[in-house]
């Protein structure tokens, strides 16, 4: 006896939630990107040049925003490494002292008869030494690093202008290819020291989010107890991210001497101030844990290009200063609500 199969009724409402409206496969939800941390801030800067070319049309001259960009390159450069010491919540106050220094001590170097090439490694190897002793007494001593830097800044600019003399030291070789390949030439248009901060931002970015290293200073950041008890090397990893960032102040101060062919004791001051609001605006906050380069780079351009607009509005020179606290104060407010923003964004997408 033949068994007579139900006939095809319509689909259950079940059936439709399941497969569509019709009995076809419901199509899966599109997985949305990630929106970059530092697309608000990169954001903001281009939002920023393009505002004021929009009233001032020569700012947007090529000529222009490559000497806006070779102007920042030196915070930019202690920014930068700026971020791997407030990531683990440290804060190097020595590295205006440090560019000071290091441009003194350099510019002595060349003029006693040292090839240039081998004082601005000399330059590089004790900046990243100061570094490396900021940390240590830091760890060791367990002193804030606040304190620390602090007293190292005015250690090191007092020798600076011992050594110096309280004058410039302008008795240099211009004609050496040290001052015109990292003062003076330009590869594609684009001076050379811009380009060693590209690199440096690039090489920075990637030790910060792909290697242990950067790993390691993100976790301590985050909690320093658990890192530590989880056997993590929190002296070595301290030490080696204010050696970091000391020598990034090493760096800055070789690409300066190289372009104002002198060494001025007096240069750089304030600088460790704007790079930290530079790397604050970025997206690295003083709570550690997390950080961006690249964020920290576009901090320090969005105040430079606020230093250049000024002169293109005829600010008076009195009140650029003004302005540019109340530019750092702005954005630094800005950061986190914008950051807020995107999270409930983030969590409305995906309930």
């Amino acid at each position: 006896m033949s068994v007579r199969k139900p006939a095809a009724g319509p689909a259950s409402e079940n059936d439709k939630d399941r497969n569509g409206r019709h009995g076809a496969p419901a199509r899966r939800p599109r997985l949305r990107r990630p929106v970059p941390d530092e697309a608000g801030v990169v954001g903001v800067l281009v939002l920023l040049v393009l505002g004021v070319g929009l009233f001032q049309p020569d700012f947007l001259r090529t000529g222009n925003l490559l000497t806006t960009a070779h102007n920042s390159v030196y915070v930019g450069l202690m920014a930068c490494g700026m971020v791997f010491a407030l990531a683990m919540r440290e804060v190097d106050l020595s590295v205006g002292g440090m560019y000071a220094m290091g441009i003194v001590v350099g510019a002595l170097l060349i003029r006693d008869g040292w090839n240039p090439w081998l004082a601005a490694v000399a330059v590089l190897a004790l900046s990243a030494f100061v570094g490396a002793l900021n940390g240590a007494v830091t760890t060791y001593l367990r002193l804030p690093s606040f304190i620390v830097t602090l007293a190292t800044s005015m250690l090191l600019r007092g020798v600076g202008l011992a050594l110096a003399e309280g004058k410039q030291i302008t008795d240099l070789p211009q004609e050496h290819a040290f001052f015109s390949v990292l003062g003076g030439d330009g590869t594609l248009g684009v001076p050379n020291a811009v380009w060693v901060f590209v690199l440096a931002v690039v090489v920075l970015g990637v030790v910060f989010t792909r290697t242990r290293f950067g790993a390691r200073v993100r976790a301590i950041g985050s909690n320093p107890e658990a890192a530590e008890f989880g056997g993590m090397p929190v002296t070595r990893t301290r030490i080696a991210a204010l050696a970091l960032s000391g020598l990034m102040a090493g760096l800055a101060a070789v690409l300066a001497l190289a372009f104002f062919i002198a060494g001025d004791p007096t240069i750089g001051q304030g600088y460790e101030l704007t790079a930290i609001a530079a790397a604050i605006i970025g997206g690295t906050p003083l709570k550690g844990g997390t950080g961006s380069v690249l964020g920290a780079a576009a901090g320090t351009l969005i105040l430079g290009v606020v230093t250049a607009a000024l002169v293109f509005f005829e600010v008076p020179i009195n009140w650029t200063t003004f302005a540019t606290g109340g530019v750092i104060l702005v954005a630094v407010g800005a950061a986190p609500l914008l950051r807020r923003v995107r999270d409930l964004r983030s969590s409305g997408r995906n309930p």
